[in-house]
């Protein structure tokens, strides 16, 4: 590499970094005022709800599709029509009193997630590969700052009473900066793939999570065993079994079907849709807990800069120092033990603030173990996943990954907002009892997750890797960015 690609990589890592933190910043900031747009649009917390539901599941269905793109059309203007998008969606929800409106804004920063393996595909083109592992780390990395500095802003921006608008215009103006700077450092370069795009697949995949999520979320109101919910539920059984005929017909599918029939990998998905669950069961149980007012009985009467600050931002910071120890545990001890103590870390975590959530330092701790629990799981998924596909299926796979974890979180936020609103004060609050629900799920969740991955996953040595050094070098890396990984189809 010349002097003059070196100092053009050092500038390209820390602006991709910042883009890639505004993923994690939308991601994070509307948890701590739930409450306050509820009250500001006079809407139930379950509507509310969607404004989480609806970003993540956005999430989940356009993240491959831009990938996808990203290959097709090449990465540099699909990322920045992304940041486009994503600002617009800002821009709407800053300015909106409307909660469709604001959903709305919500479904386009969705459209956020896509920057991680674009970002990360920019980094495999301009990079080679013995500098690779060191820029994804940086990158990555960012996720877990940028979740935890959009608590702390959030609460800062909403203290004694500030309007939660302020929290999009801060997103607008985060997003605004990383255009700029993509569209500066960000080369332009050959598009690494050819061939179309699976739209078909992509809408019939969406179609089915929104049938899984609707009845999840309105179950409370519409009654569990109302037509409605039964119907969505069964429809959601019938699309997705549609979406892997269409996947397995279609030359060139959104994921390949091979990869669904892997059995350890696929138990690899199910345990980071365990996680994904826990992560967000987290976020809203704990941050909805702590700001109830202690008069009713339980809670601490934070604010929400409390919340943030106090409750939720040590567990985040936690998760970026333990992340770069799950990678020496993922190497010494491999994925399927790291992933299963990561599992049983969080149960522990879960079980202890069930049972004791009567000091603030109980709340703290517990979310400690629930963050590390966390980075120790994101650490060990993508490892056991290269170990289980070829490597030119490594995108592929984990981008499956990816929409499993996306699809978790989801699920969470239905489930505790359903709890929450469904079991009510004379108040209008929710009862301690579902908060403490809320958290035997994440226990029992995560205690499963363990189970399945110690008896499901084969133990490290069963294969023989027999690809070279360089090779292996390039995949690691690759897989470091599981979360969002693109999908590729190649």
């Amino acid at each position: 590499m010349s002097t003059t690609e070196k100092q053009d990589s050092r500038v390209l890592i820390p602006a991709l970094a910042v883009t890639v933190m505004v993923v994690a910043l939308l991601q994070t900031v509307v948890i701590p005022v739930l409450a306050d747009i509820g009250k500001a649009l006079n809407a139930s917390s379950s509507a509310v709800g969607w404004t989480v539901t609806a970003n993540l599941l956005a999430a989940a269905v356009l993240t491959p599709i831009l990938g996808r793109l990203g290959d097709v059309r090449g990465r540099r203007p699909v990322l920045l029509g992304i940041l486009i998008v994503v600002a617009a969606g800002s821009l709407l929800a800053a300015l909106t009193t409307s909660l469709p409106l604001l959903i709305l804004a919500r479904i386009l920063q969705g459209a956020s997630f896509g920057l991680f393996p674009l970002a990360i595909g920019v980094l495999r083109d301009e990079l080679p590969a013995q500098r690779l592992t060191g820029a994804m780390a940086v990158v990555s990395g960012t996720l877990g700052i940028g979740g935890g500095i959009g608590l702390v802003l959030t609460g800062l921006l909403t203290r004694d009473g500030g309007d939660y608008h302020r929290i999009f215009w801060l997103s607008l103006a985060v997003t605004l900066v990383s255009l700029v700077l993509a569209a500066v450092t960000v080369p332009k370069h050959r598009p690494a793939g050819g061939g179309g795009i699976d739209w078909l697949g992509g809408g019939v995949l969406g179609a089915g999570l929104i049938l899984l999520l609707l009845p999840l979320s309105q179950g409370h109101e519409w009654g569990w065993a109302s037509p409605a919910t039964i119907g969505c539920l069964v429809a959601s059984v019938i699309v997705f079994a549609l979406w892997i005929v269409l996947e397995r017909r279609v030359d060139e599918p959104l994921v390949l079907p091979s990869l669904l029939a892997n059995r350890p990998f696929m138990i690899t998905n199910a345990a980071g849709l365990l996680i994904g669950v826990a992560m967000f069961v987290s976020f809203l149980g704990v941050s909805g807990f702590v700001q109830t007012p202690s008069e009713v009985g339980y809670g601490f009467s934070a604010s929400v800069l409390a919340a943030s600050s106090v409750y939720l931002l040590p567990g985040a910071l936690a998760g970026v120092v333990v992340a770069p120890i799950g990678g020496r545990l993922v190497h010494r001890f491999g994925g399927r033990s790291t992933l299963t103590l990561a599992s049983l870390v969080g149960a522990v975590g879960f079980a202890f603030i069930a049972v004791l959530h009567t000091a603030s330092w109980q709340l703290i701790l517990g979310v400690l173990f629930i963050n590390s629990a966390v980075s120790l799981g994101y650490a060990a998924m993508p490892a056991l996943i290269v170990d289980e596909v070829r490597p030119d299926q490594t995108g592929v796979a984990n981008s499956v990954n990816s929409i499993a974890r996306s699809v978790g979180s989801s699920l969470a936020s239905a489930v505790v907002i359903t709890l929450l609103s469904s079991q009510l004060l004379p108040i209008g609050l929710p009862k301690e009892s579902s908060y403490v629900i809320a958290f035997v799920i994440g226990a029992v969740g995560l205690t499963l997750s363990a189970v399945i991955v110690a008896v499901g996953l084969p133990r490290p040595g069963s294969r023989v890797d027999t690809r070279d050094s360089l090779e292996i070098e390039q995949e690691r890396a690759t897989s470091l960015a599981g979360e969002w990984s693109t999908v590729t189809g190649r």
